[in-house]
C-alpha cells in the first residue's frame, strides 16, 4: 500500500530531528544543539493507529545567508511540494522569530494541510507562551515536547486524520518492479529498452491516486508491471542542480513494488546516496536486484569482478542480491534483467516444508552450538515459516534474549545454503516456547 508523506519543516534548532526520531522510533536523524546540523532530508516510517506513513526531516530554514542555506531551502521546498501533510515546527522556548515568519510565507503558497507544532514546551506552566504563534495565521498551535514525548499522541491523531486515503491498483499473476537509484543513472533508458525489446504492452495506467504510472507487459519470462513515477514540474531555480528529490519518488515506487531494481552508474561508481536508497528497499524487505548500467562507459581497464567486489563491500547488507552488468545505450546485458527479477520474486515467495526446516535448524545447532549470551544459551526447539514476501521464520526457543545476532546470521546462511533465496531478505524471529 502506498504510504502518505509527512514533512517536518521549520527554522534551525527548533527540534525537528528530535520529533522525527520520536515518531519513527529510532535515532536516524542527527540531533545536536548546533543550528543547521541537519542539512539533507532524512526518511523514515512512522505508524499510528495501524496507519503507516513516511516522514521526511529537513534542514532548518534561515533568513540570513548561513552555510548551505540555498541547498536547505531548495530541499525543504521540494519536501513541501511532495508532502501530503506538513508539520511546521517552532521553538516554544525562544518564541516567535523572523525565521518562523519566513517559513510561514513559504507554507502559505504550498496549498497543503499544515499543522503548527510548538515544540520544547516541557512544563505546563509554559503553555501560555504558545499564544504568540497564532500571529503566523496557520491555525491553532499544537503543544508538544519532542524530548519528553508530551503531546505526541494528539499530534499523531491529527496527522493520520489529514493523510489522504490512497488506492492501489491490484495486479494478478504479474510481478511488479521498479527501477530505483539516483537521477541520470539510466532508469528511464533501461525501462524503454526493456519495453522495446520484450514488450506486449497492455497500456499505461495510473497505479495510485498520484504520481505513478504502471506499465503492464508480457514477454517470454512472464507477466510484469513496470512502476514509474512522474517527474517534478519545474518551477524556477530551486530544482536546478537538486537531485535528491528523486529519493522521495523512489520511496513511493519501492512501497508499491514487489522487486526493487537498484541501478548503479558504472561511469561514476557507488556513492552515499545509492546506499541510502538501497537501504530503504532493504528496510522495507523488498526483493532486490543490483544493475550496473553504463558499463560501456566504465573506466578503461576496470574489470567486472573488481567493480562487483567494491559493490559488495559498499552494500554488505545486500549480499543476497544478484549483480548484473548492462548498457541501456547498446542493449548489452539488458536481457538478463527480467530473469533476475523473476528469480528474486520466486525467492521472496519460496516456502520450506516445516519438517525440512526443522531438520535444517537442528542440524545447524548440532554443527555449531549456540554461544552463551546474556547469561544463557539459546536452544531452538521448533521452527516454522509463517510468511513470504519476505520469507519469515519463527524460532520457538527457551529465551529470545539469548539469541546473538551472529548466530541469527549463521542460521540465515544455512537456510540460504539449503534453498535458493537469492534476491530476497530473510526475517528470523524468536518466540519463547512455553
Amino acid at each position: 500500500m502506498p504510504l502518505g508523506l509527512v514533512a517536518l519543516v521549520g527554522a534551525p534548532n527548533v527540534g525537528k530531528s528530535t520529533l522525527f526520531n520520536r515518531m519513527v522510533g529510532s535515532r536516524l536523524s542527527i540531533v545536536e544543539d548546533t543550528p543547521g546540523i541537519t542539512r539533507d532530508r532524512l526518511y523514515g516510517t512512522g505508524e499510528w493507529l495501524t496507519k503507516k506513513f513516511r516522514l521526511v526531516d529537513t534542514g532548518g530554514i534561515e533568513i540570513k545567508k548561513a552555510p548551505f542555506q540555498t541547498e536547505i531551502r531548495a530541499q525543504a521546498q521540494i519536501a513541501m511540494e511532495e508532502a501530503d501533510v506538513i508539520l511546521f515546527v517552532v521553538d516554544g522556548k525562544t518564541g516567535l522569530s523572523g525565521d518562523d515568519q519566513a517559513v510561514a510565507k513559504m507554507l502559505y503558497r504550498s496549498n497543503k494541510p499544515v499543522i503548527l507544532v510548538v515544540n520544547k514546551i516541557d512544563n505546563i506552566e509554559h503553555v501560555s507562551d504558545a499564544s504568540e504563534f497564532y500571529a503566523l495565521g496557520l491555525g491553532e498551535p499544537m503543544i508538544v515536547s519532542g524530548s519528553h514525548g508530551i503531546g505526541l499522541g494528539d499530534l499523531l491523531d491529527k496527522i493520520v486524520s489529514l493523510l489522504p486515503e490512497t488506492e492501489e491498483k491490484q495486479y494478478e499473476d504479474a510481478i511488479t518492479f521498479s527501477f530505483i537509484g539516483r537521477p541520470n543513472v539510466g532508469k528511464s533508458s533501461l525501462t524503454n529498452r526493456l519495453l522495446k525489446e520484450d514488450r506486449v504492452i497492455v497500456k499505461d495506467i495510473a497505479g495510485t491516486t498520484r504520481d505513478s504510472i504502471d506499465t503492464p507487459f508480457s514477454c517470454e519470462e512472464g507477466n510484469f508491471v513496470a512502476i514509474d513515477t512522474a517527474g517534478l514540474v519545474k518551477k524556477g531555480r530551486i530544482y536546478e542542480a537538486v537531485d535528491k528529490y528523486a529519493a522521495l519518488r523512489a520511496l513511493a515506487a519501492i512501497d508499491r513494488s514487489q522487486i526493487a531494481v537498484m541501478v548503479i552508474d558504472a561511469s561514476v561508481g557507488v556513492i552515499e546516496q545509492d546506499t541510502h536508497v538501497a537501504g530503504y528497499a532493504y528496510e522495507e524487505k523488498k526483493g532486490i536486484v543490483l544493475v550496473v548500467n553504463k558499463w560501456d562507459l566504465a573506466p578503461k581497464g576496470l574489470q567486472q569482478q573488481d567493480f562487483e567486489a567494491d559493490l559488495r563491500k559498499r552494500f554488505k547488507f545486500l549480499d543476497f542480491a544478484e549483480v548484473i552488468f548492462v548498457s541501456a545505450e547498446t542493449g548489452r546485458g539488458v536481457e538478463k534483467i527480467l530473469p533476475a527479477i523473476k528469480r528474486a520474486f520466486e525467492g521472496c515467495n519460496r516456502r520450506i516444508p516445516t519438517s525440512i526446516l526443522n531438520s535444517i535448524i537442528q542440524d545447524a545447532q548440532a554443527m555449531n552450538p549456540t554461544p552463551e549470551f546474556n547469561h544463557g544459551r539459546l536452544k531452538i526447539m521448533f521452527s516454522s515459516q509463517v510468511a513470504v514476501n519476505p520469507p519469515t521464520f519463527v524460532m520457538f526457543c527457551n529465551d529470545p534474549n539469548f539469541a546473538h545476532f551472529s548466530y541469527t546470521r549463521y542460521l540465515e546462511n544455512r537456510l540460504r545454503d539449503s534453498f535458493d533465496f537469492s534476491g530476497t531478505p530473510i526475517s528470523i524471529v524468536y518466540r519463547q516456547k512455553k
